[in-house]
C-alpha cells in the first residue's frame, strides 16, 4: 500500500493503527521499506508530530465536526488529524495541504468524504487554531496522565509536559576505548556537526542538531554511539570494574550493555539477557560495531531458573520494563498506548524482578534498579517497599549533581534541552559499607 498511496494516506493508516495499539517502532519501518528512501524522513515527521500533538488536533478535530465519522471511515478522522498537524505545526503551504489531502481521501477509496475534507480544513484554515478548552488539548497528554503527574509532581508537571513535547536532542555517547571525549569534539567539529559536552556524564556529547549516523565520524567503527544522557548514568552507579562477572537484565537494545563493556575496557564478563528474540540481533550488532563481546541469552530474567547458572554476580543492571513515561518527547505514541490501567501490572513485574534477581547477587555486590518512567509507583514506592522486605538490602546514598532525591533513589525528569526522565536507585548486598 505504501507505494501506491499518497505520504498522507501512509500517515494516516499508521495514526490509525497506533490508535488501535501499534507502535511507531513496529508500524513505520515496515511500512517505510516500501517507500522512496527519500521520502521516509517526511513519513517519521508526519507521524511522530501527530502522534506528539494528537489530542490537541483531535480535540480541535471533533470540535469541527458535527457527528464522528463511521467506524469504517476513522482514518479520514486521521488523515485530517495529519493535515492539521502540518497547518498548525509546518511551514507547508496551505494550499498544497489541502489540495494533497483531498487527494489522499480519494485514494483511499473515500471520495464521497472529500467535500468533507475539504470544508474541514479549508475552516480550520480560515479561523486559526482555537484556544484550547482543556488540560488535554492544552499540553495533549491524555487526562489521567495529566492527573497522575500533577498528583506525583505538584510543581514540576506542567514542566514534564511541556518538556514532552518538545523533540528531543541526539545524544552521543564517545567510545573512550577508541579516544576521548575532546578528540571526538574535534572531529565533530571538522566535519561541520556541532556539539558540546554533556553536564552529567562524562563520555556524552549532544548535537546542536540531529544527523544521520552515518555522517557522524568514526560511527561504524565503533567510535560512538546514540545514547541519551540519562542513560549514560547508569555506569556511574553501576561502577563496573575489569574482571567482574555482571549481569545486565532485560538488556536490549543494548546500549548499557555497550557502555558497562567500554568501561571495563571489554575485560568483563558480562551477561545480557532479554526475553524477546527479535531484539537479541540489535544487541549484537551494536556490539560488533562497537568490538566488544558479551554473553547474550534469550530469556525472562525473573525465571532465574531457566537460564542462571548459579554463578553469582558481582554487580546487576536491572532497566525493568516500565510506562516509558520519561521518554515520551522521543517515543511520542505512548500518550496513545500508554493506559492508566497499566501501571499497577508493571510495577507487579519490577518488583517480581527486582526480588527473583537479588538471590543472584554477590554478598557486597550492588543492584542498580533503573527506569524511564517519572512515575513514584514505579520508581521510589518500588525500592520502599523492597527495603522493607529485604532484611539483607541497604540503599546506598543517592549524592548527585543532577535530578532529585526522592529518599529511594533519584529521579530525573524530562529536561528540554538535555535529558530523558529516568531513575536510579543502587541496592548494595548487605551493609553499605561493603561496597563502598
Amino acid at each position: 500500500m505504501a507505494r501506491e498511496l499518497p505520504l498522507r494516506a501512509v500517515a494516516a493508516q499508521i495514526i490509525q493503527a497506533v490508535e488501535q495499539g501499534e507502535s511507531l517502532s513496529q508500524c513505520l519501518p515496515h511500512t517505510a521499506a516500501d517507500l522512496d528512501p527519500d521520502l521516509r524522513p517526511q513519513l517519521q515527521a508526519l507521524c511522530y508530530g501527530t502522534c506528539r500533538w494528537f489530542h490537541r488536533l483531535d480535540s480541535e478535530l471533533n470540535g469541527r465536526l458535527r457527528k464522528p465519522l463511521r467506524r469504517q471511515d476513522r482514518v479520514i478522522h486521521h488523515l485530517m488529524l495529519v493535515a492539521l498537524f502540518q497547518l498548525r505545526f509546518s511551514d507547508n503551504a496551505t494550499y498544497a495541504i489541502l489540495n494533497e489531502t483531498v487527494e489522499a481521501c480519494k485514494a483511499l477509496g473515500k471520495t464521497p468524504l472529500a467535500g468533507l475534507v475539504n470544508g474541514v480544513l479549508r475552516a480550520a484554515e480560515r479561523e486559526g487554531a482555537p484556544e484550547p478548552a482543556t488540560d488535554e488539548a492544552r499540553y495533549s497528554h491524555p487526562g489521567w496522565m495529566i492527573a497522575k503527574l500533577q498528583h506525583n509532581w505538584p510543581d514540576q508537571w506542567a514542566a514534564i509536559l511541556d518538556a514532552n513535547n518538545i523533540q528531543a536532542p541526539m545524544t552521543l555517547r564517545v567510545n573512550t576505548l577508541h579516544g576521548t571525549r575532546d578528540e571526538y569534539l574535534e572531529r565533530l567539529r571538522e566535519a561541520g556537526i556541532p556539539g558540546e559536552a554533556t553536564r552529567f556524564a562524562p563520555h556524552g556529547i549532544q548535537l546542536e542538531r540531529p544527523v544521520p549516523v552515518d555522517l557522524l565520524p568514526g560511527f561504524n567503527d565503533g567510535d560512538a554511539s546514540v545514547q541519551d544522557e540519562a542513560a549514560q548514568l547508569c555506569t556511574q552507579w553501576l561502577q563496573p570494574e575489569p574482571g567482574q562477572r555482571i549481569l545486565d537484565a532485560c538488556a536490549a537494545p543494548g546500549g548499557k550493555t555497550c557502555a558497562i563493556l567500554e568501561v571495563t575496557t571489554n575485560q568483563a564478563e558480562v551477561i545480557a539477557i532479554d526475553e524477546s528474540a527479535q531484539r537479541l540481533p540489535r544487541i549484537q550488532e551494536n556490539l560488533d560495531r562497537l568490538h566488544l563481546s558479551a554473553t547474550l541469552k534469550e530469556a525472562d530474567a525473573g525465571d532465574t531458573d531457566s537460564w542462571w547458572d548459579g554463578a553469582l554476580f558481582d554487580s546487576i543492571l536491572l532497566d525493568v520494563p516500565c510506562s516509558a513515561t520519561g521518554v515520551i518527547r522521543r517515543h511520542p505514541d505512548i500518550k496513545l498506548l500508554r493506559r492508566e490501567t497499566d501501571i499497577t501490572p508493571l510495577a507487579g513485574i519490577q518488583s517480581g524482578l527486582l526480588a527473583n534477581l537479588w538471590a543472584t547477587l554477590k554478598p557486597g555486590g550492588r543492584l542498580v534498579y533503573a527506569t524511564c518512567s517519572v512515575f513514584p509507583q514505579e520508581n521510589s514506592r518500588i525500592i520502599r517497599r523492597f527495603l522493607d522486605q529485604q532484611t539483607d538490602a541497604s540503599l546506598l546514598p543517592a549524592d548527585a549533581p543532577w535530578g532529585l532525591d526522592t529518599g529511594y533513589g533519584r529521579q530525573l525528569l524530562p529536561d528540554p534541552q538535555s535529558h530523558d526522565g529516568f531513575f536510579y536507585a543502587c541496592l548494595v548486598k548487605g551493609r553499605p559499607e561493603e561496597c563502598q
